[in-house]
């Protein structure tokens, strides 16, 4: 089905959800049916090289769409949705200036939810943030969830103890602001340039079932030698890359870490299957919270229902 240009189509389509459940063929399909351009709101699928374990879409896959906002970071490069949001709205508003239909693909439920809602990212003091990682790595992160549960009930009921990383930047943000942290982010009003959300979900044992084939293939595919080729790179300095799914199980199985035998791979993918299916929930929690998703359910004419919401 193509978009006939006398029918206008939404001036922004996102199209969001768990991982694996197929949303970048869905989001190729609407932005190809749309004559748009597909953004990535995949904040692993930022980094250049980081190709297999993010199960990017290689380039003779894309179907002559172009993709923005992929490959943009080294692995040493720290991501930040702050900075995120502003590239993204910027190459949303050059594509419908250009007449295009942007398309925002992608399962990181912050990032999508820092371009269609009026979100405002408190700044950084690089000091503080310095005394805080610190301390984290001397005390750990029980001590300091305990700490932020005393300064901000909210935050602390929202933030995981074992998230260091999550749990300084709630101190540093009630720290300098002296509010409390928005760690649950408010959805519901009207989306930013009037976009329409499509969610797709599968049942859990589906999509578990689809987690593990995934990772066997991302092992087959390559992506013990991807992750050889990024530690040279500088992986493990990257504070935000050296934590994505996959790559993070492939080193501490190279390096003999916590409970892997050095070198021990197939443990690393079971790992990575467990971690993943992890994830999988945290996502589908946040997306379920915000009303305005259209679900659509999978199957055969999953294209076809998506373009008629779109363009009844």
């Amino acid at each position: 089905m193509v978009i006939s240009p006398a029918v206008g189509p939404p001036p922004l389509v996102a199209v969001v959800g768990p991982t694996a459940t197929g949303k970048s063929g869905l989001g190729l399909a609407v932005a190809a049916a749309l004559g748009g351009e597909v953004v990535n709101a995949d904040a692993m699928a930022l980094y250049r090289g980081m190709d297999v374990g993010t199960a990017k879409l290689a380039p003779a896959e894309r179907a002559g769409v172009p993709h923005h906002l992929l490959d943009v970071l080294d692995v040493t490069e720290t991501a930040s949705v702050a900075a995120y949001q502003r590239a993204a709205r910027a190459k949303i508003e050059d594509l419908r200036a250009a007449g295009r239909t942007p398309v925002l693909v992608g399962g990181s439920g912050l990032y999508v939810q820092a371009v269609v809602d009026e979100l405002e990212f408190p700044g950084t003091d690089a000091e503080l943030r310095a005394e805080l990682e610190a301390e984290l790595a001397v005390v750990g992160p029980a001590v300091l969830h305990t700490r932020l549960a005393a300064v901000d009930p909210a935050a602390a009921a929202a933030v995981l103890p074992s998230n260091g990383r999550r749990i300084v930047r709630a101190l540093e943000v009630v720290t300098l602001t002296g509010r409390p942290f928005p760690a649950r982010l408010a959805a519901g009003g009207p989306p930013r340039y009037d976009a329409v959300l499509l969610g797709v979900d599968r049942p859990t044992p589906e999509l578990d079932e689809r987690v593990a084939r995934r990772v066997a293939r991302m092992f087959a595919d390559g992506l013990v030698a991807e992750t050889r080729d990024l530690l040279d790179r500088g992986l493990r300095d990257g504070r935000t890359a050296s934590r994505a799914l996959g790559y993070q199980q492939v080193v501490a199985a190279l390096d003999g870490c916590g409970p892997y035998p050095r070198g021990d791979l197939g443990a690393a993918a079971v790992e990575t299957v467990r971690a993943t299916r992890r994830f999988v929930r945290r996502q589908r929690s946040w997306f379920r919270r915000d009303r305005r998703i259209v679900w659509l359910d999978p199957g055969p004419d999953l294209h076809e229902r998506a373009l008629r919401t779109l363009v009844p």
